[in-house]
């Protein structure tokens, strides 16, 4: 094992090294405003209160009442001043502050450039010269101050800025943390004077801080990427996360290979993920002149659509499959693509089929066959211009439906929550803090249910706030109690905070969930602020389990979070959220080991991290396309599409129905489940399966039906025949789990879907098994 391998004298030396270097900790947020500064003062607090000496030098309040608030009694090393274009400007005073030798220094501006004559050129220079004096440094910086992606905000929203940090920088950092902020709470800032006198700037259009957003929250969340694929290698772990799509497009040197390329990079932009891109080749033959062609227009498309290329050589095509599927789980791939067939049923059997040896070797990988559209109807798969909405005709009347949905919207209180990767990152803190920044400007807030989880830090914010009691009754015999929504409802405040939008209320409550007392709530006309974790998300339940190995049973519609006319991130870094649970401030004492063992593995909550970062990036996404923002980061979508998804009622169907509404919603597709019954008589068993797919169907959004078989063969008939009849364009289905006697049988549901479906996409889902990777070492 390599923790028994003796350390080289270079490795022994950058050992040492480390113990006397100072550490880094970046502050990233998407604008000035989002609340950096503040936190980062916060934590130097913090870090005071526990006995650490910590100094502020060059940091900038901008008259900010939270953030001045927040220099409280914090040591200033005084700082350099000086002026450019008649701005102040404040550089590090370096010499003063390797005197005062801190421990931890303060300092806003990463991107900042120093006065002509300095000791550096760079404000990052300074901090590179302070981390060699053993002083660490936490410090900030905008996502467009950032070498590659100051190109994207400028291209996208005009925004530019002269003083830029190379991308690297954040790969110097110990830590990177996310300050999530919505488009709507910066605009509020600045309403009520909080940022100066900018409001004429292009920076703070709604679009624009939208698009700045989403990519603080995907630069943040590559980072995160990177470091899980890191910690797995590590760990010896093999095959994909469940935190992040990974699409591997297999193809070959011919006409359609674009088309497969192009297709690949649709699927994994609009699914926020990466694309690879592979191509098998002979070693014993050269190339053609026209392969020749083809490959150079193939290399040329990948590199333009940011995927990677790489040629593997083969010398049977019955070894393909077992290649591309040790490829795939090597660098962990979550997604196959490839074409459709053309064999016939002798031609698979005597030459053999890639497809079949994928599908039969792989168990964590999903396969998408892609439809050959060229020989059905002559389309070819590229991207299409988004049409653009008419303009409604502002002098229209407004029917009497219109009218009442309108009053219902302007009635209804506005929604926000606040999400977290994981317990204790914070957002019971952050919803308090809120509630009382709002009570001081004469809004009336109360705590409608608060769960504080013993946590003195999240109970010291209550302050003024006025807490609702709750609800206690009487259920077989046992005293219960949950938020008492009539008494919430009758107070009429004009916002309530209620933690934990996933419980599940007690047996006896007027409502079953949480979420429903919420939607109560909200439509008398009061606000509700609210929280949650993402592995609460209703269609992010597999992923969740992939990752922690927890089935997660208090879920939350996604529904529920579109309804939101506000979603924030709490960001917070493994280790750091690690450190906050040795010290007892998530858990009782008694519990910390356990959860550091389990659910707060280092694994686990890299993973869980990167899948809420990605979450919220595709949902502002989401929100900006809803804005009718000409141009989406994850690119335009092809054309209509209809989802068609065929179940069985094995445990499986949750897991396809879960996949259909995710592929359905980030395509802005309809949706259909199907469940074909083979003559399986209607008892009290089949009932309670088919009634729960049903609920999780219609959960989701989604149309559910049954359709009744005369026998099992006729199976794949009757699932084309409706996925025709809704001009499906994509068909989902599982695995098969049949053994070979009963494929020989009953027939093989998968192949004989194949088959009919060549003029249409099928995607099979992978069964997930945590011991796949060991089955193919």
């Amino acid at each position: 094992m390599t923790g028994f391998k003796r350390k080289t004298p270079e490795e022994i030396l950058l050992s040492i090294s480390k113990l006397h270097r100072g550490r880094i900790k970046i502050y990233i947020g998407a604008v000035s405003g989002s609340g950096k500064t503040y936190h980062m003062l916060r934590e130097g607090h913090a870090l005071k209160e526990q006995g650490i000496d910590v100094v502020i030098c060059a940091v900038s309040t901008m008259k900010r009442p939270e953030t001045v608030e927040q220099v409280g009694d914090l040591e200033r090393v005084p700082s350099i001043h000086w002026t450019r274009n008649g701005i102040e400007q404040k550089d590090l005073n370096l010499d003063a502050l390797i005197e005062r030798n801190p421990e931890v220094v303060l300092v806003d501006a990463l991107a900042h450039r120093n006065r002509v004559g300095a000791q550096f050129a760079t404000r990052l220079e300074d901090i590179k010269h302070l981390v060699s004096h053993g002083i660490s440094v936490i410090t900030t910086v905008n996502v467009y101050e950032l070498e590659g992606f100051h190109q994207i905000a400028q291209k996208l929203t005009g925004v530019g800025c002269e003083e830029i940090v190379p991308l690297e920088t954040l790969e110097l950092a110990d830590e990177v943390r996310l300050i999530d902020v919505s488009p709507e709470t910066v605009l509020q800032r600045l309403s009520e004077g909080h940022l100066g006198d900018r409001k004429d700037t292009a920076l703070f259009k709604r679009g624009n801080l939208g698009v700045l957003r989403e990519l603080a929250l995907r630069l943040v969340a590559e980072d995160v990427n990177e470091t899980l694929e890191k910690h797995r290698e590590e760990e010896g772990l093999l095959g994909p996360s469940g935190a992040a799509e990974r699409v591997l497009v297999s193809t070959q040197y011919h006409w359609n290979g674009s088309i497969y390329v192009r297709r690949g990079q649709q699927i994994a932009k609009r699914l926020n993920g990466d694309l690879m891109v592979v191509c098998f080749v002979n070693p014993r033959k050269s190339l053609t002149k026209e392969c020749a062609t083809f490959k150079r227009s193939i290399v040329k498309l990948v590199d333009k659509v940011g995927g990677t290329f790489e040629e593997l050589p083969f010398r049977s095509t019955r070894l393909i499959a077992r290649q591309l599927v040790h490829y795939a789980v090597n660098n962990n791939v979550t997604r196959i693509l490839l074409g459709h067939s053309k064999q016939t049923r002798w031609q698979e059997f005597w030459r053999g089929s890639v497809v079949n040896g994928i599908l039969k070797m792989t168990q964590n990988v999903d396969v998408f066959i892609v439809a050959d559209r060229a020989d059905h109807d002559g389309e070819r798969i590229l991207p299409t211009k988004r049409k653009e909405s008419p303009h409604k005709d502002v002098y229209r009347r407004l029917s009497s439906k219109e009218v009442d949905q309108k009053i219902e919207q302007i009635k209804r209180g506005k929604f926000k929550v606040y999400i977290g990767a994981a317990p204790g990152v914070g957002k019971t803190y952050t919803m308090l803090r809120e509630g009382n920044d709002l009570l001081k400007k004469g809004i009336d807030v109360v705590i409608g249910l608060l769960e504080t989880h013993g946590r003195k830090e999240t109970f010291a914010q209550i302050g003024s706030l006025q807490t609702i009691p709750r609800y206690t009754f009487d259920y077989r015999g046992a005293t219960l109690e949950e938020m008492d929504v009539p008494a919430i409802i009758e107070r009429n405040p004009e916002v309530v905070l209620i933690d934990e939008l996933a419980h599940t209320n007690m047996p006896g409550s007027r409502n079953k969930k949480r979420y429903e007392d919420v939607l109560e709530i909200l439509e008398a006309g009061i606000s509700v602020i609210s929280t949650m974790n993402v592995q609460h998300l209703e269609s992010l339940n597999d992923a969740v389990e992939q990752i922690t190995g927890v089935r997660v049973r208090e879920t939350v519609p996604d529904s529920i979070l579109r309804l939101t006319d506000d979603i924030e991130l709490i960001d917070v870094a493994p280790k750091s959220l690690q450190q906050r649970m040795r010290e007892g401030r998530i858990y009782a004492m008694d519990k910390v080991e356990q959860a550091l063992g389990h659910f707060f593995k280092t694994g686990n909550l890299i993973a869980l991290r990167e899948l809420a970062l990605r979450e919220i990036a595709d949902e502002v996404d989401e929100r900006l396309e809803a804005w009718e923002r000409k141009n989406s980061l994850r690119g335009p979508w092809r054309r209509e599409e209809v989802i068609f998804v065929g179940v069985t009622t094995s445990s499986n169907a949750e897991r396809l129905i879960r996949r259909g509404f995710r592929i359905a919603h980030r395509l802005k597709a309809s949706w259909y489940v199907t469940y074909v019954n083979p003559g399986e008589p209607e008892g009290d068993d089949l009932r309670k399966r088919m009634e729960a797919i049903r609920e999780i169907t219609t959960r989701l959004g989604g149309t559910f039906e049954v359709i009744n078989a005369q026998h099992e063969r006729q199976i794949p008939i009757l699932l084309m025949e409706q996925a025709n009849r809704y001009k499906s364009t994509q068909i989902i289905i599982g695995q098969s789990k049949r053994s070979l006697k009963d494929r020989l049988y009953k027939g093989s549901v998968v192949q004989n879907v194949l088959r009919a479906a060549r003029h249409m996409d099928v995607l099979v889902v992978a069964d997930f098994d945590p011991n796949f990777k060991n089955s193919l070492r």
